[in-house]
């Protein structure tokens, strides 16, 4: 038996940061790394979350979670240096949360 995750990649019809912007939009969370993606979806208010490596880009700040620029975005920070599955596991957790919120 086939199991269905449904997630649906539209991603090859993207023609421009227009089109990217309007998927983004139509999305109940975003996750994603320190991309132009990322700072999109935070723009647009979009609930976002971003996986930032142990030493992040300056705009994210240190020690915090969340970001002053962007209100709708919570950062998931590495613990040490290229460490990503602590990360993942966090990730993993937090989405398990608000799936069972929503059913």
């Amino acid at each position: 038996m086939l199991e269905r995750t449904g997630i649906v990649d539209l991603t090859e019809h993207l023609t421009d940061f227009v089109e990217t912007a309007a998927l983004v939009s139509g999305l109940d969370l975003v996750i994603t790394v320190d991309t132009s993606v990322a700072h999109l979806a935070g723009a647009l208010g979009c609930p976002t979350w971003i996986l930032l490596p142990y030493t992040p880009d300056y705009r994210w700040l240190l020690d915090r979670d969340d970001s002053p620029w962007y209100p709708t975005v919570r950062l998931f920070r590495q613990t040490a240096s290229r460490d990503y599955a602590t990360v993942i596991e966090r990730v993993r957790v937090e989405l398990g949360k608000q799936i069972g919120m929503r059913q």
